[in-house]
């Protein structure tokens, strides 16, 4: 390598380095931010993304298209439209986490159902808790003051910016939960499992996985690729699989519900633990769909020749 190539690649390096923590500084900033004052900065936010960004408006309503087929063009924009607005808020509430006090999370998040979480965990060594991308699940984090075990929250590394990673993170574990990389997760709810510690192992579990994943089935209407860690994870300790829903009762305010899934993962089968998944995610979102990802590009993989869908 040459010294003038070796001599740019280290000023791109340091040039990097310094916006991530210029981003960081205004992340924080932002977090200290009142609520009114917060929710303000999102209906500005709304108007540049509604109308001049329109951020991933081709993949919003295509998704919304393959999961609505029944609804007219105009019915998409007015969801795609509700989502925007939503989305604005949520990502500015996932920053608002960082400085969250006790008092304020108190007067806005509920949680139900966290009793037989906590007795099923305790009865079993441990549970495996499945929630997916709708309405504020970054809050959720706080559900860790709920129990008497450890919340491991598995997330996705963020490779390219070590940054941001690291606000996000410490985000996350403020209540006391333990964020474990995807990569981890699997040893580290065995290792908790074999010391006979009950855990906690809650999993955002609809993300895109590989193409090459066993693990393929319909999902709002489109062929889609799940990890197969989880339902791996709970048929291997037979824990049992509690799904988490997140329902917004007004701007800000949210109740994180608590229902088990499967009790006996172990005589269930991993197919059927995913269907059910599948099963009661549709449920929700389709009660009110402006609450889901729907910017994420969830169906980018075509299932490969070979490898059958899970019925």
């Amino acid at each position: 390598m040459s010294k003038t190539k070796k001599k740019n690649q280290e000023s791109s390096g340091s040039f990097k380095h310094f916006a991530q923590r210029v981003s960081v500084m205004l992340l924080e900033a932002i977090a200290l931010l009142p609520f009114w004052f917060l929710y303000l900065l999102s209906d500005v936010l709304y108007m540049f993304v509604k109308g001049v960004f329109r951020y991933r408006s081709k993949v919003i309503i295509t998704n919304l298209k393959y999961a609505f087929p029944e609804k007219s063009e105009q019915e998409i924009l007015v969801l795609r439209n509700k989502f925007y607005r939503y989305f604005c808020d949520v990502s500015l509430e996932s920053i608002k986490l960082r400085r969250l006090s006790a008092k304020q999370l108190h007067k806005r998040v509920k949680f139900s159902g966290t009793e037989q979480l906590e007795a099923m965990a305790q009865k079993h060594n441990g549970a495996i808790l499945l929630a997916f991308h709708y309405n504020n699940w970054e809050w959720s984090s706080a559900l860790q003051q709920q129990l008497n075990c450890k919340l491991l929250m598995v997330y996705n590394k963020m490779r390219d910016n070590k940054t941001m990673d690291n606000f996000l993170q410490k985000a996350r574990e403020k209540w006391g939960g333990e964020a474990v990389s995807m990569r981890r997760a699997p040893k580290e709810s065995f290792r908790y499992f074999t010391k006979n510690e009950p855990a906690v192992l809650g999993l955002i579990a609809d993300q895109s996985a590989l193409a090459s994943s066993p693990m393929w089935a319909m999902f709002l209407n489109r062929e889609a690729a799940f990890f197969q860690g989880p339902v791996k994870i709970a048929g291997k300790t037979n824990q049992p699989v509690f799904f988490q829903e997140a329902i917004r009762l007004a701007r800000g305010k949210y109740e994180y519900r608590y229902s088990l899934l499967v009790e006996d993962p172990g005589q269930t089968g991993d197919k059927e633990i995913l269907l059910r998944y599948i099963s009661k995610m549709e449920e929700v979102i389709k009660s009110n769909p402006e609450y889901y990802l729907w910017s994420h590009k969830r169906w980018k993989h075509k299932r490969p020749e070979g490898t059958a869908l899970i019925q």
